[in-house]
């Protein structure tokens, strides 16, 4: 049997530690090895067992999430996932905890209709079992195979929200627009990427995993250190050169085309790959709309969302990147997108926007 993927949930209310633990533990895979309400009793905890994955709140009695985090990622390196209510005054506090060290982003459940509380119990689960594979503290905890993501499970394809490419590759006829897919890990590495984008480069739409409220907070944390404009994306928003677009959380993002123009649409929809935004829904729009004109870019994250998606793309003629295992924190997508054989070139991090640019200036 495989090991189990061990849990420590810290929370100070005693119905989020329930609720977390009764979600975590409808998989076979993850064991709940306890709860504390502060970070004092995580602590005490750790010395006993040490976890795969801690679920951390960030607002507590006698210390906050986010100094335990640090002290937690200077003393003893362990992949940390934050739990939070769905605020915008609590995204901007949700993205200094990323840029401490946690690697990613779960919204506090809460107790309501059943169908909600199974898609929310499944994400937390994925990002859960995501966490289990992160490198930090320059190191991999657990394995693909140990976590018990080795193998495929049955979700919803981009076919549930447009149907595939007709199979014509479009000529390059328009301005080159860059589709970005990204999942756990990936706040920091964009953040990494397009600071290293002049003003005048393509315009960019990504697809980060990320819950409702957090993008928009993201997005306005990137505008204010790159030299291009960065926003949430809205319906009907243009995809200009030296501008970045980013799905808004919970929301599908496309890319479609009106004349030699780009805008996106935002629409809802179900799960695909277990996502929503999924990166296969924006690459498949991408391969209908851009063709040839696109460059799509798959970096750090857990699972195959992507993958079939930028094959589609890489068929109707884009030029298509993969960041390399090395720099991911989560080899996962760039894994299987580079196995479908949808990726052109495999680099480090640090090397995408000179390939963004490259690409451009080759044009």
């Amino acid at each position: 049997m495989a090991k189990k993927i061990r849990v420590l949930i810290v929370d100070d209310s005693a119905s989020v530690r329930q609720t977390l633990t009764t979600i975590l533990q409808q998989d076979p895979e993850i064991e709940v090895i306890g709860a504390a309400s502060d970070p004092f009793a995580a602590a005490r905890k750790i010395q006993e067992q040490i976890p795969d994955v801690i679920t951390l709140d960030v607002e507590m009695p006698r210390m906050d999430g986010i100094t335990f985090l640090r002290k937690l990622m200077a003393q003893h390196p362990i992949p940390v996932v934050m739990c939070s209510s769905l605020t915008e005054a609590g995204s901007a506090t949700l993205l200094q905890a990323l840029e401490a060290g946690a690697v990613d982003i779960i919204l506090k459940p809460k107790i309501g209709a059943a169908d909600y509380l199974a898609e929310e119990g499944m994400r937390i689960r994925e990002v859960v079992k995501s966490a289990a594979q992160a490198r930090v503290g320059g190191k991999r905890r657990i394995s693909a195979a140990q976590s018990g993501l080795a193998g495929p499970a049955a979700k919803l394809t981009a076919d549930a929200v447009l149907p595939p490419p007709s199979g014509r590759a479009m000529a390059k006829t328009t301005e080159m627009v860059v589709c970005v897919g990204a999942s756990t890990g990936g706040t920091e590495a964009l953040r990494e990427m397009l600071e290293r984008l002049p003003a005048n480069a393509p315009g960019v739409v990504i697809v980060q995993h990320m819950p409702e409220k957090f993008t928009a907070a993201f997005a306005k944390r990137l505008n204010g250190l790159c030299e291009v404009e960065v926003k949430e994306a809205a319906d009907g928003d243009p995809v200009l050169r030296g501008h970045v677009l980013i799905a808004p959380g919970d929301h599908h993002m496309l890319l479609e085309r009106q004349g030699a123009r780009y805008h996106v649409s935002i629409r809802s929809g179900p799960l695909v790959s277990r996502h929503r935004p999924s990166v296969d829904v924006l690459f498949r729009s991408a391969a209908r709309s851009a063709g040839g004109n696109a460059m799509g870019v798959i970096m750090t994250g857990m699972g195959d969302d992507g993958a079939r998606g930028m094959l589609e793309m890489h068929q109707a003629g884009s030029f298509n990147l993969s960041q390399d295992e090395a720099t991911s924190i989560v080899f996962g997508m760039p894994k299987e997108a580079i196995a479908l054989g949808g990726v052109d070139r495999i680099v480090p991090l640090e090397q995408i926007a000179w390939e963004i640019i490259a690409a451009d200036r080759r044009r």
